[in-house]
């Protein structure tokens, strides 16, 4: 008895990890929060493996970023460029350890830029132009120019208040830093 409690144990693990894919739930309850007016997500198969492989730059949708995302923790690429998105960036997106670019430029975001996203050391391109950003650029994500990877930072086109000063250090990779002229007095 005990043998055939095991097996079937066993059997009924196998097949919940089997239908259990965090990522590709993630991703679905995203996308029940877009608005696709083109039909680009029609082809989302939160079953694939890897259900992290879309393109979303300049597909026409509409709605937030959701905590969600956060729990992809093998995302390297978010790239929602040229969309009509809206809200604010949730803090979670901080999670996603792994992310080398984060493109959410030409959007309609709007709120701080969470001081969260100064823990995304491998961050390479960080581009959140063109939205409605307001308050400051937080002093954690621009130190990811010095002690991170960051190379390309872009939040000009935004409601941002403050200066970023430039600085000559040797010893540190060329970094290209984006910010409103305006806000240069």
């Amino acid at each position: 008895m005990l043998i055939r409690f095991l097996v079937c144990f066993v059997f009924a693990v196998a097949i919940a990890s089997v239908d259990c894919n965090s990522e590709g739930d993630a991703l679905i309850s995203w996308k029940l929060k877009l608005v696709d007016p083109n039909g680009v997500l029609q082809s989302w198969d939160p079953t694939l493996v890897n259900p992290c492989t879309w393109d979303l730059g300049n597909a026409g949708l509409s709605g937030p970023l959701v905590p969600q995302l956060g729990t992809l923790a093998n995302l390297q690429y978010l790239e929602v460029f040229g969309n009509n998105l809206t809200g604010t960036i949730p803090t979670a997106i901080a999670n996603l350890t792994k992310l080398v670019s984060l493109d959410l430029y030409q959007n309609q975001f709007n709120g701080a830029i969470p001081e969260s996203l100064g823990n995304l050391v491998s961050l390479s391109f960080l581009r959140l132009n063109s939205n409605k950003f307001s308050g400051i650029l937080p002093v954690k994500v621009i130190q990811l120019v010095r002690y991170g990877n960051l190379r390309i930072l872009n939040v000009s086109e935004n409601q941002l208040a403050g200066t970023v000063h430039r600085k000559t250090t040797s010893g540190f990779a060329v970094t290209k830093i984006i910010q409103d002229p305006r806000a240069q007095k």
